[in-house]
Order: structure tokens, then C-alpha cells, then sequence
């Protein structure tokens, strides 16, 4: 089984545009997102799944230097731009993830990936029952769902969201939620661990360092090096 993450991102952003690739560290955050999920032995490759947008240009630029995947697809239709993304990468399992997510746990995503390699399921993520902050959203489903989902639905809200078909309809699809192990009952974190509007870039030169994030960080505080005021809903990249 190939294991792919594909991490959806755009240059036009109408809350934050160009967020993915602003600086901290003197690296953008999609470069320091992308040294994090180097670190998950699980994953054979990413690709970053941004736009035909020429605006998007500097984000394939980026690919290229870091040597990752890149596949520009529609702006709207975010099902269609992570499937052929995917697809592009001859992914058997797709680790969905968006670019606005710079402090992502790599322990969190491995283990969302062994939990769904364990299990007899369609889609494994931790978003079900929101146990951990937002900014650590992973979700793990075969490319072969993912392009049932496409024939299924040509819903505006379903090719924008990508996988919102998948867990809104469990008698078609078996679903499984990997919950804060350590914190079951933690509700949903006041400040997510995410950057998605221009109130909020207020970020500290030490806020997302590349070293390994301790998976009990991520499980058991709501607290990062980012300023962050208030949560906001998921929305796509």
C-alpha cells in the first residue's frame, strides 16, 4: 500500500492570503509544515494539491525545491484537486491534510495511519469527535473511496469540503475516530494551532520550530509558541 499525504493549498485565501507560504523561522509555513511530515516513517510521498491559478506559481516553485509533489488543479472543486493529486502520486491511501496546519503532530499522523491499517474501515481521522486542537485535523481513506465519492455527489459543498461525504454518510461508508488517548474528554481547544486570517498573524519567531512536536504536546495542551485568539471553523486551503 502507497501512503501519500496531500496537503491542499492556494495562494488566494480571502481570509489570509498567502498564508501557507508566509515566514517564521525564516521559512514559509508550508516548508515548515512539510520538514514535520518528514519526520512520519509511514508516509511514501506528498504532494501539495494547490491550483491552475497563476498565483499559485510560487507554491510549485516551493514543491520543486523541496522535492515533493505538485499538482495544480480547479480552484472550487477541491474533491477533483486531491484525487488527481493523489492519483498523480499512484497513492493507495490518501492522508488528507491542508497547508494552514504548520505545527502538525508527525506522531498524530502515524497514528492515525496505523489505526486506520488496523482496522476494517473507510476513513479513519480524528475529527469525528474533536479530542485534539484544531490545526491537527488528519484524516486517512483510500484514493479508490475518494473517486466513489466523485461519481457519487457533484454537490458544491461536497467538492468544495472533500471528504464531508464520506463521514456524513455512515450507511455507505465505515468510519473510525481516533480520539486524545490521553484526554478523551478534552473539548475542542480555544486556540487551534492553525493560522487561516489576517487578525491573527501575530507570530513569534520561535512559533513553529522544526523540531519533533512530543505527540502528548499535541494531546494534552492547548498551548503553542502561536498566538492565536479564537477558533475557527475548517474550511479548505
Amino acid at each position: 500500500m502507497k501512503i501519500v499525504c496531500t496537503i491542499e493549498a492556494r495562494m488566494k485565501s480571502s481570509r489570509l492570503p498567502g498564508k501557507v507560504l508566509l515566514p517564521v523561522c525564516g521559512k514559509p509555513l508550508l516548508e515548515l509544515m512539510i520538514e514535520r511530515l518528514r519526520q512520519v516513517p509511514e508516509l511514501d510521498g506528498i504532494v501539495i494539491a494547490t491550483t491552475a491559478d497563476p498565483s499559485c506559481q510560487p507554491i510549485e516553485d516551493l514543491a520543486k525545491r523541496l522535492r515533493v509533489g505538485c499538482f495544480r488543479g480547479s480552484e472550487d472543486d477541491v474533491l477533483d484537486r486531491v484525487l488527481r493529486s493523489a492519483r498523480s502520486a499512484q497513492a493507495d491511501l490518501i492522508v488528507e491534510l491542508t497547508g494552514d496546519c504548520p505545527l502538525m503532530d508527525p506522531d498524530l499522523v502515524s497514528e492515525v495511519i496505523c489505526e486506520f491499517r488496523s482496522r476494517d474501515v473507510d476513513y479513519c481521522a480524528n475529527v469525528l469527535q474533536r479530542t485534539h486542537p484544531r490545526g491537527m485535523d488528519v484524516q486517512a481513506f483510500p484514493t479508490k473511496v475518494l473517486a466513489r465519492v466523485a461519481e457519487l455527489t457533484n454537490a458544491p459543498s461536497d467538492r468544495e469540503h472533500v471528504s464531508i461525504y464520506i463521514y456524513t454518510h455512515p450507511e455507505l461508508f465505515r468510519l473510525h475516530n481516533v480520539t486524545n488517548s490521553l484526554s478523551p474528554k478534552m473539548p475542542t481547544c480555544a486556540s487551534p494551532w492553525t493560522r487561516r486570517t489576517t487578525s491573527n498573524w501575530s507570530a513569534k519567531s520561535s512559533s513553529a520550530s522544526t523540531r519533533r512536536t512530543p505527540a502528548s504536546a499535541s494531546r494534552t495542551s492547548c498551548n503553542s509558541c502561536v498566538s492565536i485568539p479564537s477558533c475557527a471553523q475548517s474550511t479548505p486551503t
